[in-house]
This record gives structure tokens, sequence and C-alpha cells, in this order.
């Protein structure tokens, strides 16, 4: 029965997709369409795909599994960091910013930011590649997460899941640009939305009440934390900064991820910001709020049906399996549609910054500045396949360390851009050297501290310090960045002035 329901349920979903996508092909017709939606977008749509942008499978299937196992209810101080420093806070404080210096600088991407405000086109260059590069193993384990819930749900094998959920992506984002993107956004958050409080509430009433269900997952998670290493059951053990760490870079590494920025650029009018900032509060909340919880509800699964390998337990496969056991078929095709909703916007956004990062930036930017947006239309299409399907490749390589794999590219490119764009926005003395600095510092922080200690110390002990590391790259860049401001030349006064000018209420509009 949950196969066919899933199957007809995706099937209306699939064709409501491309209807969609229908209709914002026919409203794309340059670039400007295509990546910003014409700068059109209200608050709701443009809220909705912040948080579901932010939220993907592998939040609901990797991050949600394997810390709700590792760290049970505390596991919620993440979904609170997102949901007020992830979610309201960088709306508050970046969005007004954000928008006013994008429209005086004319910039459609965080690269060409870097190029305007700190007078290098090289900059540019770099930026894109960081982008490009990164963006890849964050796309493949956000596809993967997914695959392990469609896989269990159809019975079909990764490999067609994946060629399935790769090709519906591709057809919507190729065609429809961002026109169609954020408005089907809005329709998966909303199937996100629900999903989410439909699979609380119905795992909590079967497993007794709120009350019940807090004992319970706090005694096993305390008898599992007894355990001795070795055991299949055991919860690993873990310095306690790891948990702050991860709070910080999955709160704050939004700040400098340019899919996240992205949304800025598009709000039609300042007076929305505010309204944007409590839909995307009230949405993670609630979204991100009950995949932690479902996390570490996972602790009830029955001892017989933990997902092992050996003698180790699978994290990645402890919610897909947990969902499968205890809900019924009805709500599990639902919540098949909400994971898969959170894939397919989580990777419209990564695809459209990648892609804008090789044609905008790098190659109208840098190679051609006299491209038509004809061209520049074309070859945003064609770059979005091509990202999606190299996404994939790394994707069928079935890396099982999903958690890992996100921390390395947050580090990477939160690292690389988050004090270069916060100082770029918020402070006149920031100068080309200084953002220099702090972006190959954070560069070299996430890739040398990760692989260093994988060399020396091997995968286990590299994968449990990941979020260390990425937290490190995102805060010592902000050190080193007014350090070499201070000591190289400023920026002039032309370019200060014009990209911290008040706009008017008419330019504005």
């Amino acid at each position: 029965m949950l196969l066919s329901l899933s199957f007809w349920l995706t099937l209306i979903f699939f064709l409501f997709i491309l209807g969609i996508t229908f209709w914002g092909m026919k409203r794309t017709s340059d670039i400007n369409d295509f990546f910003l939606g014409g700068k059109t977008l209200g608050p709701w749509i443009l809220a909705i795909s912040y948080g579901t942008a932010y939220f993907s499978a592998a939040a609901f299937i990797g991050f949600a599994g394997k810390l709700g196992w590792q760290y049970g209810l505390n596991v919620l101080w993440i979904s609170l960091g997102n949901t007020v420093l992830g979610g309201c806070l960088a709306w508050l404080v970046l969005g007004k910013r954000t928008r006013s210096m994008s429209r005086n600088l004319n910039v459609m991407t965080m690269p060409e930011f870097f190029a305007e405000r700190y007078d290098s086109q090289k900059m540019k260059a770099v930026s894109a590649v960081i982008i490009f590069v990164f963006m890849i193993p964050y796309s493949a384990s956000v596809y993967q997460g997914l695959t392990y819930l469609f896989e269990s749900t159809f019975r079909i094998s990764f490999e067609a899941a994946l060629l399935i959920i790769m090709v519906m992506t591709g057809i919507y984002i190729i065609a429809g640009g961002y026109q169609a993107v954020a408005r089907i956004d809005f329709f998966l958050g909303i199937v996100m939305f629900t999903g989410a409080i439909l699979m609380v509430f119905f795992l909590v009433s079967h497993f007794g009440g709120w009350t019940n269900v807090v004992e319970q997952v706090n005694n096993l998670h305390r008898e599992r934390s007894a355990l001795p290493a070795g055991e299949p059951l055991a919860i690993p053990k873990a310095p306690w900064f790891i948990l702050p760490s991860l709070v910080f870079m999955t709160s704050f590494g939004v700040w400098g991820m340019p899919q996240m920025v992205h949304k800025y650029y598009a709000i039609k009018e300042e007076r929305q910001i505010v309204r944007g900032a409590i839909v995307t509060t009230v949405f993670a909340a609630f979204v991100v709020g009950a995949a932690y919880f479902v996390g570490s509800m996972c602790q009830l699964t029955a001892p017989e049906f933990l997902p092992l390998d050996g003698n180790e337990l699978v994290f990645d496969r402890l919610v897909p399996d947990f969902l499968s056991l205890y809900l019924p078929p009805v709500l599990m095709a639902v919540i098949l549609l909400l994971v898969l909703s959170a894939s397919m916007t989580t990777l419209a956004s990564l695809v459209l910054v990648s892609a804008s990062a090789v044609s905008i930036d790098l190659y109208k930017g840098y190679f051609n500045p006299k491209a038509s947006s004809g061209q520049m239309l074309f070859l945003m299409r064609c770059l979005s396949g091509f990202f999606i399907l190299a996404s994939f490749v790394v994707a069928v390589g079935k890396i099982s360390w999903i958690v890992t794999l996100m921390s390395v590219s947050w580090g990477a490119i939160a690292g690389s851009f988050m004090a270069p764009f916060l100082y770029g926005l918020f402070w006149k003395r920031a100068a080309k050297a200084g953002a220099y600095a702090g972006m190959f510092t954070g560069l070299i922080l996430s890739n040398g501290l990760f692989f260093t200690w994988l060399a020396v110390y091997g995968k286990e002990a590299a994968s449990a310090l990941s979020p260390v590391f990425a937290s490190a790259a995102m805060i010592v860049p902000f050190a080193t960045l007014p350090i070499v401001s201070f000591f190289s030349k400023p920026p002039s006064a032309e370019i200060v002035n014009k990209a911290f000018r008040r706009r008017s209420e008419e330019e504005d509009v």
C-alpha cells in the first residue's frame, strides 16, 4: 500500500512542479529573471525560499540521525540556534544592508559584490572557483541524504533514486530559473511545514505523549552513554565543545553562504525584511525543530530494528528506518514528499549559485564582459545541468559521512566569505588586502585542519572534529581581515561613497 500511495503522490507532486516550471519558463527572458526572479518577489515567497534552502535532506537524515543519537534532546540547541541566529537575526542584520549595497554596486552575486566593494576582479574569479568547487560535495550530500529514504520507500536502487531526483530537479531549474524555483520553493515549503507538524504529532502520540517521550529518550540516552566503547549501541563520547561548534557552524555559517545571501538581493521592498524575518523564524522553528526532535526520538527504535553494519550503527539510516517502522503508510508518503521537498529546494539554490559563479562571475565578469543577456541565460542553463551532473557523479560514490561532507563544505565556503562579506557591508575601512587575507585564512584553515587531522589521526577523528575546524575557519578571519586592513592601502573614497550611499525612496522602489 505504501509503495502505491507514495508513487501516486510523488507523481502528482512532480506534475504540479512541471506546471510551475512551464509558467516560470514563459516569464524568464533574461539573466535577471533567471537568477533573481526580476527582483519582484514578495516576503512570503522569499522567506520560505530561504528556509527551504537552509534545511535539506542532509539535515533530516544525516545530521538529525547522528546528532540526535549522540546528544539526545540536547540536539535541540542546534534547532534553537538555527531558528534565532540563522533565521531571524540573519534577516534583520543582513537583509537591509545587503539589499541596499547590492543595488548601489549593481551586483547580483557574492563574487560580484567582492569585486565591486574591494575593487578586485581577481577576487571575483577566486571566490567563484571556491563556490563551484565546494558546492559540489555539499550538493552531493543533499542527494545522498534523500536517496536513503527514497530507496527504502520505493524499493529501488540507490542509483535509480538518485537519477530520478537529478532529472526532476534539473528540469525545473534549467527551464524555469528562479521565477519557477522561488514559487516551487514556496509550495514545497508548505509541504515541509505541514509534514513536519504531522510527523511529530503522530510519533509523539504513538510513544505515549510528550512527557513519556522526553523521559524515555533521556533514560535511553543515559544508559547508552554508560556503555563501553565498542558496543554497537554505545553513544560515542564527544568533547563538550563539539555541540557549541555545531550550533555555531550551522547557525552563523549561513551568514556567509552565497545561496542564502542570494535571497536578500531579490527583496522587492525594504519593508518586507521584518515580515521575511518573522516568516523565516516560524518556518525554521517548526521544520528544523521537528527534524532534530525526531532525530533524538530514534533512541526509541526497538533494538532489533536498529540499522547495524557488523558491529557498527549506520547513523545515516537511523531516521529513514525509524520513520518506516512507526509511521502509517499515508503519513510516510507525506514525509517522503517532505524530505524530497527539502532536498530539491536546497539543490535548486546550490545549483543557481554555482552556475552563476561560472557564468556571471567568471565568464562575463572576467573573460567576456560584453556577453549578451541571451548568451548568459543559455550559459547559466548549461552550467546548471553540468553542476547537477557533477553532484550526481560524486553522490554515486556513496560517501557514508554526510555530516562530515557538509561540515567541510560549509567551513570552506563560509570561512572564506563571511568575514569579507560582513566587514564589506558594515566597515568602510575594510580593504582589498584585508579581504584577501580573510578569504585565504578561512579557506586554508578549513581544509588544512581537516586534512591534517585526517592524515595523522584518521577519518573518525577528523570527522568528529570537523564542526570545530569549520567554526575556526569562520572565526579567525574576523581577526585577520581588520589587522591586515589597518596596515594596507584603504579603499578609495569613490568606492566607499558609492557602496554606503543612502538610497532615496524613489531609487529604492
